[in-house]
């Protein structure tokens, strides 16, 4: 194991966490293994209590856990790896990529039996740095912290935040900016591009090893390569029906950012939608709208086929397999289609949306489009009955809820239903911009209250969050920042 680098800082104090590293069994194919590298001056910014408690880590001082989740001190029973996997990044292949920043510090089983990794983000150079300093600023850092945790509160099955903290040190990204790590949770980090690499090597075994220890953790219902796409499928399809009914784009949906257990990964230049339009584009980097938010479901349909691809280097007969998985990813679409309809027949009180609603629920998005209307507050509006005043066209809103109102009458208690489904607050751009400037420049007040509203998205009473941006407020662009 890579020897750590002494500086006049560390702290022999450790914090204990019931390690169990299950992937750190499998081959050293799969990875290589090397501590994180230390920081200056670590300072803990934020700790998530409740989910600390709930993967059984013990309690510590401030100073411990910054030292901990800073990197600075390995806790016993680690076995701290950078992963390999490659990718299609914005269509194209990349044979290979990896935890450039990324170190696996192990897993842990929760008070409920379920297995989760603990991942420190920004913690050095590993071999797949690919020349870059494997350091991440304070910015993205936050910015994941908070928009996962929101995601999290939100119900959509998503990496969560356990710590922030700083490093004492700056990066240089076009100007110095504080350095910070930031604590990841996951279900796993097996993506799509894991097990592109293999295939692509023409490593079968390793395939083989990697398909069933898949299996195992995430969908032991099933069995074999075929069951697992499939499953795979269907995670996926839900969780971008999830993304969209929030107004949600990720922005970069490359396959090395794709999940094989369905959770939401890699915050990089994500973004909620302000005023809704079906080609919304945040992302920077997402120069020709690949990744725009009306083409999501269809690039979830093409990562999956290139898992399927990958996935049939295995089978005995991989051409004889390829109709039997050509028919999985084909099904995908439907799947999306019937999880989207159920997440926005419930934003307009359906507590089930049938086929012959879709037009209803479309219509509605079209006339938002058409007025500018704000994706969050419109749906949070038609449940407190204060909606048409988010129309310029009042009278084409009136006609629209005439028919709205009639199928209103066949259902039970819509304004329940449609208060479940439409959250009163989302993390919006500028109010996340904010908050970072606020931070780098020592004020972490912003932050604690941007945690504070969106872990009651629903609830939440907070009406200057509640606020569409004004003109000068928008955030037209948002950028990875790595």
């Amino acid at each position: 194991m890579a020897a750590k680098r002494a500086h006049p800082y560390m702290s022999p104090m450790t914090i204990t966490i019931p390690f169990d590293n299950s992937f750190a069994r499998l081959s050293d194919a799969f990875y290589t293994r090397l501590d994180p590298q230390a920081v200056r001056d670590p300072a803990l910014i934020a700790y998530n209590e409740p989910l600390g408690a709930y993967l059984g880590i013990a309690p510590a001082s401030e100073q411990t856990r910054a030292a901990v989740f800073s990197g600075n001190v390995t806790p016993k029973g680690a076995a701290p790896l950078a992963q390999l996997y490659a990718g299609h990044q914005f269509g194209n292949y990349n044979p290979q990529l990896g935890d450039g920043r990324a170190i696996l510090l192990g897993e842990v089983c929760a008070q409920d039996g379920r297995r989760y990794d603990i991942q420190l983000k920004g913690s050095g150079r590993t071999p797949y740095s690919r020349g870059g300093d494997g350091r991440a600023w304070l910015g993205p850092v936050l910015r994941e912290y908070v928009v996962s945790e929101a995601m999290h509160a939100l119900g959509v099955p998503t990496t969560r935040a356990l710590a922030a903290t700083l490093t004492g040190e700056d990066v240089y990204r076009e100007t110095l900016l504080p350095g910070a790590v930031l604590t990841r949770v996951a279900s796993s980090h097996l993506r799509v591009g894991t097990f592109q690499i293999f295939a692509h090597r023409g490593q079968i075994a390793e395939l083989k090893q990697l398909t069933d220890y898949a299996i195992a953790r995430h969908y032991p219902q099933v069995s074999g390569p075929m069951e697992l796409l499939q499953a795979v499928c269907r995670a996926q399809a839900e969780l971008v029906a999830a993304w969209m009914s929030l107004g949600f784009i990720h922005g970069v949906m490359n396959t090395d950012n794709s999940a094989i257990s369905g959770e939401t990964i890699d915050y990089g230049p994500c973004a909620y939608m302000d005023a809704y339009h079906a080609d919304t584009v945040f992302s920077s980097i997402d120069q020709m709208g690949r990744y725009a938010f009306s083409n999501q479901p269809r690039i979830a349909v093409w990562n999956m086929a290139q898992l399927a691809t990958a996935l049939l280097q295995q089978m005995d007969d991989p051409e004889g397999a390829v109709e039997e998985a050509t028919q999985i990813v084909h099904a995908m679409p439907d799947m999306w289609e019937t999880a989207w309809r159920r997440r926005m027949g419930a934003k307009i009180g359906l507590a089930e949306a049938r086929p012959e609603d879709q037009p209803m629920i479309e219509n509605l998005l079209s006339l938002m489009q058409e007025q500018h209307a704000d994706f969050t507050n419109v749906f949070d509006a038609l449940a407190r009955g204060q909606a048409r005043d988010h129309f310029v066209d009042r009278a084409a809103f009136d006609t629209w809820y005439h028919s709205w109102q009639t199928r209103l009458e066949r259902e039970h208690n819509p304004t329940a239903v449609m208060q479940r489904a439409s959250p009163r607050v989302i993390p919006r751009n500028h109010r996340i911009e904010e908050m970072i400037t606020a931070a780098v420049a020592g004020d972490t007040a912003p932050f604690h209250r941007l945690m504070a509203a969106y872990g009651d998205p629903f609830g939440t009473d907070d009406l200057e969050l509640m606020r569409a941006p004004t003109a000068d407020e928008r955030v037209p662009a948002t950028f990875c920042g790595t």
